[in-house]
């Protein structure tokens, strides 16, 4: 193997098709991008230069960086196939990406979301209410909550939850134990479904899941929660919209730690945590020092 091209032919047969199905269509469309610009181009020598022209000459700069990103992971496993030696522009560049969103949620804004009146007992608000507590208890991200099986996922010690992305490797589940608020959520919003016997939790009018698993993406859950939020903007005090994500980074704000973060977001490692999910400002305690304004004050005029 001597080109980009080929690499990049070998990462669409073994890497992409593990990916969730979202992803894979982002990958083949990153793809479509890189060939003609690095395609024919040999492995190495990879000199980093060449990722900031390809950015600068691409109108659609988020998107650039996003195929970035793939052209890097594929040069990761070039390394791990041995291929090549090194990565060859991994930590030597460094692109400036977008502004991560930092709306944060405050409590007295999802109090008075829960305050929209459902129009019957089943149904899509109370469903949405349901599915907002179980949220900011869990942080579960959309895919995997809206994925949820009880008669899989629910068991004696908790809710098992391994997240999507990682099922094709090594990921481990997350066993969110129950506490009576959780599973007071839960029941309700099994009891908001409109078909008792489907097997998710949330569920549509037919008794199916809202994920379409070839696309990946909640198809009529987004246009469902579009009209809540209008609702809510309507009849309450809230002034803004917050999205799902903006729920997820609110869990991941109010864990008293890190790390407690990190494990209810159930991420690899706390970096992406760190910089998307912490939205609320850092709070340190001054040094204690026994040093003293005027400590060494004659009285004398300056």
């Amino acid at each position: 193997m001597t080109t980009i091209g080929a690499l990049l032919d070998r990462y669409a047969l073994e890497v992409i098709p593990a990916k969730a199905a979202a992803s894979q269509e982002s990958n083949r469309y990153a793809f479509k991008q890189l060939r003609p610009a690095f395609g024919e181009m040999p492995l190495t020598p990879f000199p980093p230069k060449l990722v900031y022209k390809y950015v600068d000459k691409r109108s659609a700069k988020i998107a650039a960086h996003r195929e970035v990103e793939v052209l890097s992971h594929a040069f990761t496993k070039a390394v791990e196939w041995g291929l090549i030696d090194r990565h060859p522009f991994k930590g030597e560049v460094r692109l400036k990406g977008e502004k991560s969103r930092s709306r944060y949620v405050e409590d007295w804004e999802v109090e008075e979301a829960m305050k929209v009146k459902p129009m019957r007992k089943r149904g899509s608000v109370r469903a949405i209410q349901a599915y907002i507590v179980i949220k900011l208890m869990t942080g579960i991200s959309q895919g995997d909550l809206l994925r949820l099986q009880p008669k899989r996922d629910f068991r004696a010690d908790g809710i098992h939850v391994l997240r999507h992305k990682t099922k094709n490797s090594s990921g481990k589940a997350t066993i969110y134990e129950w506490t009576p608020e959780l599973q007071q959520a839960v029941d309700i919003a099994l009891a908001a479904r409109p078909v008792d016997i489907a097997p998710w939790l949330f569920c549509t009018r037919t008794g199916d899941g809202y994920i379409n698993e070839e696309t990946g993406k909640p198809e009529g859950w987004k246009s469902m929660w579009a009209r809540f939020m209008g609702r809510v903007l309507a009849e309450t005090a809230v002034k803004e919209r917050f999205t799902e994500h903006d729920l997820r980074a609110k869990v991941a704000s109010d864990a008293d730690t890190l790390e407690r973060a990190r494990a209810l977001l159930s991420h690899v490692d706390d970096r992406i945590t760190r910089r998307v999910y912490r939205r609320k400002p850092e709070r340190v305690t001054p040094l204690n020092r026994p040093f003293r304004v005027g400590s060494n004050d004659t009285g004398g005029s300056e």
